[in-house]
């Protein structure tokens, strides 16, 4: 399999993500997946997506749950509406990201994904404990399917995600790092932050950002890949060091200008392609 084959995060049903025509137009040959909403999780709509892809010669890696009622307006309601930790909604996004293991293994995928939510520090806390209960339960589901359940990075340090994911204590609980996400949240330097959770990362993302002022109470502020603070040669090196050669998936999110989302994500594929042939 060729080393570090590029990607983009990708739509079914205008979800987050490109379309994945625009993936095809755009000469990707992976793509990660926004898990489309319920309706759309069925076995006709899993055959037929999947005869897409492989008509346009697209492999999927990931599909990545999110939920309904979270909102990533500021960090404070981010904090209070995101993953598995807000406790009023735990319970049904527990049981609905079991419902996108199964279709993902329709879709013969297998790896899910999803963003677990600021999780407390302190491992006594009670919704810390409820958290890892719920996470063991989303894991021992995917392993019935045969996927791994990839966090991806941001909300926590890497120190608290090392300990969240020994806490919960399952072997197909991984990392899908996100470089900029580090940045945005102010949760810390990004490659320190890869090279400690090296061993679990299943999956990445490529994108990038510029620090707050303020880290950690304001967001950063994300940019195209190649003018933010992640520096992307030094971030594809350190994935070259801790091992992973997988997919580099490039999420950039303008949905209000499909047009300058494309331009865009056709320059950070250049990028990424000149990098690569420096490297090898």
């Amino acid at each position: 399999m060729e080393k570090w084959p590029l990607g983009v995060f990708a739509s079914l049903d205008a979800g987050f993500g490109v379309h994945l025509e625009v993936a095809h137009e755009l000469g990707v040959p992976t793509i990660q997946l926004h898990a489309p909403k319920r309706a759309s999780r069925t076995p006709e709509v899993a055959k037929k997506f999947l005869d897409r892809l492989e008509s346009l010669g697209i492999r999927l890696t990931v599909v990545f749950g999110g939920f309904e009622g979270e909102s990533y307006a500021d960090i404070p309601t981010t904090r209070r509406t995101v993953g598995l930790v807000p406790c009023e909604t735990r319970a049904a996004r527990a049981t609905e990201m079991k419902e996108i293991s199964d279709f993902a293994r329709l879709l013969n995928v297998d790896a899910i994904g999803l963003h677990v939510g600021f999780v407390p520090h302190d491992p006594t806390h009670e919704t810390y404990i409820d958290v890892v209960r719920v996470t063991q339960a989303v894991c021992d589901h995917a392993s019935r399917n045969r996927q791994s359940v990839n966090l991806e990075t941001g909300q926590e340090s890497a120190d608290t995600l090392l300990r969240f994911i020994d806490d919960v204590g399952r072997d197909n609980l991984g990392v899908n790092f996100d470089p900029a996400n580090m940045i945005l949240y102010g949760s810390g330097e990004p490659l320190l932050a890869l090279e400690k959770v090296g061993a679990f990362v299943r999956s990445v993302h490529c994108k990038d950002a510029l620090w707050s002022n303020q880290p950690g109470e304001t967001w950063g502020t994300e940019v195209p890949l190649g003018e933010g603070a992640v520096g992307m040669e030094a971030y594809l090196r350190t994935l070259d060091k801790i091992g992973y050669h997988g997919p580099l998936t490039i999420e950039r999110e303008i949905p209000q200008d499909p047009a300058r989302q494309k331009a865009e994500i056709g320059r950070a594929l250049n990028l990424l392609r000149e990098i690569k042939a420096e490297l090898a």
